[in-house]
């Protein structure tokens, strides 16, 4: 279960980096992605 949550979340980042043009943008997309796991993990 935690490898393809694992999975999921990395190309989730990863799209999301594609998407992003900044730095400040990388920096949001990796923090929704925390939360999203600390949302999972609760």
């Amino acid at each position: 279960m935690k490898g393809i949550l694992f999975a999921l979340i990395v190309a989730f980042v990863s799209i999301s980096m594609m998407g992003c043009n900044t730095v400040h943008g990388v920096g949001k997309d990796v923090e929704s992605a925390g939360r999203a796991i600390q949302k999972s993990s609760q």
